[in-house]
């Protein structure tokens, strides 16, 4: 059975992103933008929120056309359009996230038992991202791992990666991975037990 993993950055202090949603601080270089080049190409599907989506589409659908795109960017690019996305959103139609081109297809809720026929279907390890979408899996009990990337970055305020007050999660360690940035992946499962989410 294919996990879901929640793949995201945050800064030293916990926060996903900084004021008026700023991400910049993000210290992707080379070495690091290929360690989620390679991760993302195992993935079966990805899962995201709106807004996450329409991030990514604004940039990564041409991203390979730029001449002064590095080669990690291009290969990224490629990965994007030709792994199958779903989106979740109650006002996108398909035209609005690219359709058949794209590879996307929207859905408008997260319905447990949808999703247990997706992870069944995905031809790998299906990824998920956006703050709202995440929150609602882990509610759920959907999210298998967690594979947090730590930014050598204090930001001091912000918004926190896990606010909901109705998750509480226990987590294994699984693995790490340093950088010569100075990022860390932190690689968790989550334990599942009575009290690992509730509502």
């Amino acid at each position: 059975m294919s996990k879901i993993i929640l793949m995201t950055s945050v800064s030293l202090d916990g926060f996903f992103e900084g004021l008026d949603r700023d991400i910049s601080w993000h210290r992707v270089d080379d070495e690091l933008h290929q360690y989620f080049n390679d991760q993302c190409r195992a993935m079966g599907a990805f899962m995201d929120g709106r807004v996450t989506h329409e991030l990514m589409a604004g940039y990564w659908p041409t991203a390979d056309q730029d001449p002064d795109s590095p080669a990690v960017a291009v290969e990224f690019a490629q990965i994007w359009r030709e792994t199958p996305k779903f989106v979740f959103s109650r006002t996108l139609t398909e035209k609005d996230i690219g359709g058949e081109g794209w590879n996307a297809t929207v859905l408008s809720d997260v319905v447990p038992e949808q999703i247990a026929e997706l992870k069944a279907q995905a031809g790998g390890d299906i990824a998920i991202g956006g703050a709202n979408l995440a929150t609602t899996f882990l509610r759920l009990g959907l999210v298998d791992e967690i594979h947090l990337c730590v930014h050598p970055v204090v930001l001091g305020q912000g918004r926190p990666s896990f606010e909901s007050p109705y998750i509480r999660l226990n987590l294994t360690l699984e693995g790490t991975r340093t950088f010569s940035n100075g990022a860390l992946v932190l690689r968790y499962s989550i334990e599942r037990s009575a009290d690992s989410a509730t509502d």
